[in-house]
């Protein structure tokens, strides 16, 4: 049998205790900072004011694609189209409030979205993720140490809304990017939790983006996947285009 190197043995020796080691422990301040430099830094962040996505929504265990499109604009609107055999579905917030158009269960009129309902919607208003601007935002900040994510030790910092819902979010430990986050928030009397990973970065305007996104309950084996294909950043929106449509009915 070939013998191993004694030198060979003493470096995997060595090496040993860093497999698996937790990261440096890093204050909630310290790993904010850390996420708004991985993204692009603070300036280029601000600077991305809209941001366009376009791909494909999988759904039904990825069985169906809906073509996918949306629009975020600063400081709070966004527009999601998702569409199939020739219907479309909206959901959409200026900022104020939220409507939708549900063709697939039969509704194709536009209809206002009740507060609670609008939620998901002002959180995927936001451009740059939860943490960047936290305070501005009225929102608090901790960090909760380390946390596996799928065979990662991820920071975890936790992020509550001035509104009460909970979003923890999840850092890779060496580029400091989200790469999941889980969300608790009210809607109609009920907690709704919901986990998101987060992938596939790549940069738009010099900041960087997640072009893959998987989204469903904890646990849930069909998750819906949003696969990006193309971003473009600073695009001109008309603001018209997240409002509810003038003279459609409630």
């Amino acid at each position: 049998m070939k013998q191993i190197p004694i030198s060979l043995i003493a470096a995997l020796a060595l090496s040993a205790p860093l497999f698996g080691a937790e990261p440096p422990k890093m204050s909630a301040d310290e790993l904010v900072a850390k996420n708004i430099e991985a993204k692009g830094g603070a300036d280029a962040v601000h600077a991305l004011q809209s941001l366009k996505l376009t791909g494909k929504l999988l759904v039904n265990q990825g069985q169906i694609a809906l073509a996918y499109t949306e629009l975020r604009k600063r400081p709070n609107e966004v527009r999601v189209d998702a569409s199939l055999q020739g219907m479309t579905q909206v959901n959409a917030t200026d900022g104020n409030e939220g409507w939708k158009i549900s063709p697939f269960f039969g509704r194709k009129d536009p209809e206002k979205m009740s507060a609670d309902d609008t939620k998901a919607l002002w959180e995927d208003s936001e451009i740059d993720g939860p943490l960047v601007d936290w305070k501005e935002k009225g929102s608090t900040v901790e960090s909760l140490g380390t946390e596996d994510v799928d065979g990662t030790q991820a920071y975890k910092l936790k992020v509550t809304r001035k509104n009460g819902d909970v979003t923890f979010v999840y850092l890779d430990p060496d580029h400091f990017l989200e790469i999941r986050t889980f969300t608790q928030r009210m809607q109609n009397g009920a907690q709704t939790e919901i986990e998101t990973d987060l992938s596939d970065y790549e940069k738009v305007n010099n900041v960087y983006v997640p072009f893959s996104m998987e989204s469903g309950r904890k646990g849930d084996p069909d998750k819906q996947k949003l696969i990006i294909d193309k971003a473009e950043g600073n695009v001109a929106v008309d603001d018209a285009t997240f409002r509810f449509p003038a003279g459609a009915g409630k």
